[in-house]
């Protein structure tokens, strides 16, 4: 892909990651995919990337994230972003920079690096019984 095309995809896609719906996050992806949220396990396998965006949004409710930067040469692509939340009634921000591999217009590897400590310090404690 022309790295125009690279980046309205990924727009497009990040757009896709605060509606949280599972069938259209995992339609982004090849059926070979591999998702790293860093600090966190790989995920691998379109359907284990739909079942852990599944799970994730039964947790934390995606608000629209902030672009800093994105940057594309072909099919690879740069975002620095600031990824906010809802979890437990508070805004989670995590600021994250990540990294988009195209193979025939979808999406085979993503990799996020972000600090779990940072977003740790701002999530509240479950309230007993919760």
């Amino acid at each position: 892909m022309e790295s125009s095309e690279s980046i309205k995809l990924t727009r497009k896609f990040i757009e896709a990651c605060v509606r949280a719906d599972p069938d259209e996050f995992a339609g982004y992806f090849t059926e070979d995919a591999v998702w790293w949220n860093s600090p966190w396990q790989p995920v691998k396998g379109r359907e284990a990337i739909r079942e852990t965006l599944r799970r994730g949004a039964l947790t934390m409710q995606a608000l629209p994230w902030e672009l800093r930067h994105i940057v594309a040469d072909g099919d690879l692509v740069m975002t620095e972003r600031v990824d906010h939340f809802m979890v437990r009634g508070a805004l989670v921000s995590v600021p994250c920079m990540g990294v988009f591999e195209f193979r025939d217009g979808k999406i085979f590897a993503w990799r996020d690096y972000w600090d779990l400590k940072q977003f740790e310090r701002q999530v509240p404690a479950e309230k007993p019984g919760s």
